[in-house]
């Protein structure tokens, strides 16, 4: 079998139609699997499922990706550029320090709820202890920007007397994501041993408001 960099100097190589098809054909691909491997997980999933989705065939699942874990480790790399991309696209330095958070926080949040895919992908993967991540040339490139936004957002309100001095955005972003993984990852067994339905829109809104409040303790100036 051809090796990724030799498939992507080809695909490189080549120009109109048949390029663009060939890159779209990868991305049907690519899109199928993340279905397949949210639903189903990786040891469950099946290629002719992602193939059939995907309009294309299982052959081109190994042509573009060599293997079905290659393929997993694409289908992660996908979800986490796309968090990463939604959240580049906030603003948080238009308005005052406190309140630029909670809107960081419940973006966070509510994206955690609207792709589902992303929380069942990260699932299966803490299954395998990240050993597909570690393999992945984007690593570094998967959390460290927000991060890097989240501290300029710190320092800022630490100027302006707001924030503590000495948050570390990492530990934070680890708070705010917590917030509102850790609740949405385990809402059914939470909803059955809690006799409440956490999944109901009244009841994400009251975790949210008292959680965007536990970080707004945890940076505040006391």
């Amino acid at each position: 079998m051809r090796t990724e960099p030799a498939r992507s100097n080809r695909m490189r190589s080549e120009s109109g139609p048949r390029r663009r098809d060939r890159e779209a054909t990868r991305a049907r691909i690519l899109g199928a699997a993340v279905i397949e491997f949210a639903r189903f997980g990786l040891s469950e999933a099946r290629g002719e499922r992602i193939a059939r989705r995907a309009r294309s065939s299982e052959r081109m699942l190994y042509y573009y990706f060599g293997s079905k874990e290659e393929l997993f480790r694409a289908a992660l790399e996908s979800v986490y550029a796309s968090l990463r991309e939604a959240e580049r696209s906030l603003r948080l330095d238009e308005e005052d320090s406190l309140a630029a958070l909670e809107r960081f926080c419940r973006f966070v949040w509510r994206y955690y709820v609207e792709h589902p895919e992303f929380i069942s992908l990260l699932n299966t993967e803490n299954l395998y202890k990240a050993r597909h991540l570690r393999r992945s040339a984007q690593l570094g490139e998967l959390v460290s920007p927000v991060v890097g936004l989240l501290g300029g957002l710190i320092e800022r309100g630490a100027q302006a007397g707001v924030f503590r001095p000495g948050v570390d955005p990492a530990q934070l972003y680890l708070a705010i994501a917590s917030q509102g993984y850790f609740y949405l990852s385990n809402r059914h067994t939470l909803s059955a041993v809690l006799a409440r339905d956490l999944s109901a829109p009244e009841s994400l809104e009251a975790h949210w408001r008292e959680s965007a409040e536990m970080i707004r303790r945890y940076v505040a100036v006391t």
